[in-house]
């Protein structure tokens, strides 16, 4: 057991070099969500044409522009495993010992801890704007968990996509069609109770309601009465779609 999670902290940190080496990514990636707050969140606050109660409009959509900008980086993973595929460095990692459980894990796991410095970089512009936000240490803890959760379980669902669309280009066309829908079907940027009912439904059923939910709730709202409901939905959603790519993991490389 002590050896399976040294492979996978192994290969976590080795995909963390990529980063460490080219960090230029993060900001280019946070240009989105800082349009996101400083234009639309502005002009809507300004406004007041979304109700969200006690709280400012860039107070409730903070969260879910957090959440746009973690799983815009985890969604597109799967892209970066089919130039891995191509350069043939999936097949040396797979001639390995290393199990394809740890091999996703560790990956997943890499790609939640990016979605952390996507995140800050929003908590800072946040800052910046003058975001009344919770900093409270263990609030903040709490969305870095659930933000390396978020990242690993579509990081997985990636990893599941390209296992079927073994292509860059088609890799980025489904990336688009997915992210979209879930981030527009979900309480991300306007309350639930606004959408028309079929919406509702469908805003139900998206994790991604569930996770800007917990994060709602840790960093401006306090109010925990759905959290255990949020939190639970997120770990299931995460182990199910990680034990997924790990068995669609060799498809991948096939």
């Amino acid at each position: 057991m002590k050896a399976y999670f040294s492979r996978i902290f192994t290969l976590t940190e080795f995909e963390m070099r990529k980063l460490w080496h080219d960090s230029s990514q993060i900001w280019l990636r946070s240009i989105q969500p800082a349009l996101w707050l400083l234009v639309f969140g502005e002009v809507f606050t300004k406004i007041r044409a979304i109700p969200t109660g006690d709280y400012t409009y860039l107070q409730f959509m903070t969260p879910g522009v957090l959440a746009q900008s973690v799983m815009f980086v985890a969604l597109f993973y799967g892209i970066t495993i089919v130039w891995e595929r191509d350069l043939g460095l999936l097949n040396k990692l797979l001639s390995t010992p290393t199990p394809r459980s740890a091999i996703v894990i560790g990956k997943t796991l890499s790609a939640g801890v990016r979605g952390i410095f996507q995140a800050i970089t929003i908590l800072i512009l946040a800052l910046i704007i003058n975001v009344k936000i919770n900093f409270n240490p263990l609030a903040i803890l709490g969305t870095l968990v659930i933000i390396v959760l978020f990242g690993m379980s579509f990081a997985s669902l990636s990893l599941i996509l390209a296992s079927f669309f073994k292509t860059r280009e088609r890799m980025m066309g489904i990336g688009q069609a997915i992210l979209m829908p879930l981030f527009f079907a979900s309480n991300a940027i306007y309350p639930v109770t606004l959408m028309p009912g079929w919406l509702q439904g469908i805003a139900t059923v998206n994790p991604l309601s569930y996770i800007v939910g917990a994060i709602r709730t840790l960093l401006i709202t306090g109010d925990y009465s759905k959290f255990p409901l949020d939190v639970g939905v997120i770990v299931a959603a995460t182990a199910v779609l990680v034990t997924g790519a790990s068995l669609s993991f060799r498809r991948v490389v096939s």
